[in-house]
C-alpha cells in the first residue's frame, strides 16, 4: 500500500484516503475558445509519462479535502515529496532517482 504524507494535515495517510488528480503544473490556456481541435485535445489528453520521477496532483478526500503537489518515482511508487497547491515545483534534480538500480 502506498503510504501518503499530506502537506496539510501533516500526517501520512493510506492511498484509499486520497484521489489522484493527474500531472501537476499543467496551465490552462487563457482563452480555450481560440483553440484548435487539435490544441484543445493536446491540453486535454497529452501528459508526460516519464519512468522516473513524475510531479503529480493529489486530493486529500478522506482528510482535510485539499489539494497539494507530489513527487513520485513511478518505477518503485515511492512518494519523495509533497508540497502544497500552487506552491511552486521543487528542484527534482535535488531528489534522489533510483530508476537505474
Amino acid at each position: 500500500m502506498l503510504l501518503i504524507p499530506c502537506p496539510y494535515c501533516h500526517t501520512e495517510r493510506p492511498e484509499s484516503e486520497f484521489h489522484y488528480g493527474g500531472e501537476a503544473h499543467i496551465a490552462r490556456p487563457s482563452d480555450p475558445t481560440h483553440l484548435s481541435d487539435a490544441e484543445w485535445a493536446e491540453f486535454l489528453y497529452m501528459r508526460n509519462n516519464p519512468k522516473g520521477l513524475h510531479v503529480e496532483r493529489w486530493r486529500h478526500i478522506h482528510g482535510c479535502g485539499r489539494f497539494f503537489n507530489a513527487i513520485r518515482h513511478t518505477v518503485d511508487d515511492r512518494i519523495l515529496q509533497t508540497y502544497p497547491a500552487g506552491a511552486p515545483r521543487p528542484d527534482t534534480d535535488t531528489l534522489v532517482d533510483r530508476s537505474g538500480e
